[in-house]
């Protein structure tokens, strides 16, 4: 079915004014004014006085469950297709965590997939804490050439969960992702789980300093604590990229105020991104490492953090929109998403002027109407 939305003022990110967007096949057709498009079966979306942005890109969620630590009543809960559409999330990157032995890396493609057909767009990074890393095939190279979900690997660096390889451990993965991303045609991307402990960013700026390329380095929780994120604005200066985490603790106030802070010393916007750790464990430990408490991170964090940024910090709507949108699409090199354009996978969210979510559209098909969640995941109704 195509669908024309009328009338919207579309933050493309970019600020397109008031125009209308044609979508079908799963595609963007179509972006401009008074379009009157003769096709069958055509759905009209009366748009007027509401605001169309790209849907949200959450490139660090949890969509297996995570947690564990705390023995197996721990295991967070899998997410279901409604939490994402409640928030206005149409693409994610699924990823695992600490525990390496309930929560497999078959188990998170089939969850991927499960999503994909399900409607949203969805990716993820192979292993999870550990290192060597835990994969689907026999290597690296192979995980990234015949999976076409898998953009990278996952580790940890920094926490007392983590396996604290060497650095030369972690220019070999390097290697390997980067010779086997460039065979499949992706950019390849180790993802790292930065936690607490000093010395990650240490490591990133002696293995950039040896000539590997910046690029494929991407940490996360990059403002959990404040040492971190000092390390982190440091690294990004020199060209890196930072994910700042909206669903789990922060040393600001707020997850917007550390993007504003980063801003403010001089980093490259286009080099922020962020995620929300979705059904991530956010365990609370004490200082001999034992848990002392277990929450769940929340989905929603995105679409918050970045309500914040306009209403609390006056940031123009078309820049706070990029951290969730443009932004994270343009770091992964996935074409055709995080924007509203001609071409573009017809991913979109419908807000009233006070930013209230109202629609949501995924691939084509509209997901929340007036606010009202129409389509749910398999088991949900």
């Amino acid at each position: 079915m195509a669908i024309l939305i009328k009338n919207a003022r579309v933050f493309a990110p970019k600020d397109l004014g008031v125009v209308d967007v044609l979508m079908a096949n799963e595609r963007i057709l179509a972006v401009g004014k008074d379009l009157a498009p003769n096709l069958p079966d055509l759905q009209t979306v009366e748009a007027g006085g509401m605001i169309m942005t790209p849907g949200f890109f959450d490139q660090h969620i949890h969509v297996t469950g995570g947690g564990g630590e705390g023995g197996p009543a721990t295991r967070t809960p899998e997410l279901v297709l409604s939490e994402l559409v409640a928030c206005g999330t149409t693409d994610v990157v699924g990823v695992s965590g600490t525990d390496y032995t309930t929560r497999s890396i078959p188990n998170l493609l089939a969850k991927v997939r499960a999503l994909q057909a399900e409607g949203v767009s969805a990716w993820m990074y192979t292993s999870n804490y550990r290192c060597p890393p835990t994969l689907l095939t026999d290597s690296i190279g192979n995980d990234l050439f015949f999976i076409p979900e898998v953009l990278g690997v996952k580790i940890a660096l920094g926490d007392h969960r983590s396996s604290f390889p060497d650095v030369q451990t972690v220019l070999s993965m390097l290697a390997d992702i980067r010779v086997g991303a460039m065979l499949a045609g992706k950019i390849g991307f180790l993802h790292i789980h930065n936690g607490n402990i000093p010395g990650a960013f240490a490591m990133y700026e002696e293995i950039v300093s040896r000539g590997f390329p910046v690029k494929h380095i991407r940490p996360t929780h990059c403002g959990r604590i404040r040492h971190v994120f000092d390390s982190a604005v440091q690294f990004a200066l020199k060209g890196g990229w930072i994910d700042i985490t909206t669903g789990a603790s922060c040393c600001f106030d707020h997850p917007a105020q550390a993007v504003v802070e980063a801003i403010a010393a001089g980093v490259d916007p286009t080099h922020i991104t962020l995620s929300t750790d979705g059904h991530g464990s956010v365990p609370r430990f004490n200082d001999k490492g034992e848990m002392v408490g277990l929450g769940v991170g929340g989905v929603d964090g995105n679409l918050k953090e970045t309500i914040r940024l306009i209403r609390d910090h006056n940031m123009p709507i078309e820049q706070a929109l990029t951290f969730t949108t443009s932004n994270v699409a343009g770091a992964l090199g996935i074409k055709g998403h995080g924007v509203i354009e001609t071409g573009a996978c017809a991913n979109a969210c419908l807000f009233t002027e006070d930013f209230e979510l109202k629609g949501v559209f995924a691939r084509g098909r509209e997901m929340m109407r007036d606010g009202e969640i129409l389509v749910k995941g398999t088991f949900e109704y």
